[in-house]
């Protein structure tokens, strides 16, 4: 084979070379501030994933290329992220660089800002001294958390646990256990607990039931059958 024949042979190897990318187009600078306000606002929007990429999707607002990391995506782990394309979701705005050129939204936020909000106002639902069959969720060595309530949870302190002296919370409880707990405290978003006062309450409920009335005692007549026969006559 000649030297020609071999240059071509490998020139004929060669890969195709791509087509260049076409630049994007610059962004009106008035676009880039008004994504800054909606970031200060923190407005919500309403966006369609249109791609997949590495780490993360695409989605586009008012013409700029928005991504959004695949941890950003959702609270819930985000196994497949060509799932996702397609889809509509609410976002916020939390990074704009005009000058990188680069914007950066998040469903997480918004899903994080309803949950909190949720939680607020089950928390509004509950008032100190409320009574809840709660189930015992984790034990630590100060005490015993407890979900009740459709999704709350409350520290059931350790001095709280019982009407004795314990060493240990795993003494009284352990986890998966069914326990009637009153709510004793509430402060920036947490709720204080107590198993003792719930049985206490449950105390106090049993000894001030009403005695059984006694028509005897009240001067009712008496229920008796001797009592009933001394008024009946025979002939």
């Amino acid at each position: 084979m000649s030297t020609e024949e071999k240059e071509l042979e490998v020139t004929s190897t060669e890969a195709p070379k791509k087509p260049a990318r076409k630049p994007r187009k610059p962004v009106d600078p008035a676009v880039w501030e008004e994504l800054k306000a909606m970031q200060e606002s923190g407005e919500v929007l309403t966006v369609k994933i249109n791609a997949a990429v590495n780490a993360g999707v695409i989605s586009y607002v008012k013409g700029v290329r928005g991504f959004i990391p695949a941890s950003l995506l959702s609270i819930a782990y985000v196994e497949d992220l060509n799932e996702w394309v397609d889809k509509s979701i609410e976002v916020k705005v939390i990074t704009v660089d005009p000058e990188e050129k680069r914007l950066v939204l998040s469903g997480k936020a918004v899903e994080q800002e309803k949950a909190a909000a949720e939680r607020a106002a089950k928390m509004d639902a509950v008032n100190v001294g409320d009574i809840y069959d709660g189930k015992v969720e984790r034990i630590t060595s100060f005490g015993a958390f407890v979900g009740f309530a459709d999704d709350l949870s409350g520290l059931v302190h350790i001095s709280q646990m019982a009407n004795k002296h314990i060493e240990s919370p795993n003494e009284v409880v352990k986890v998966g256990d069914e326990v009637k707990v009153k709510v004793i405290g509430k402060k920036d978003g947490k709720i204080s607990l107590s198993m003792k006062a719930a049985l206490d309450a449950d105390a106090e409920v049993v000894d001030n039931r009403e005695p059984a009335f006694n028509y005897k005692e009240e001067g009712q007549a008496a229920t008796s059958l001797a009592s009933l026969l001394a008024g009946i006559k025979l002939d």
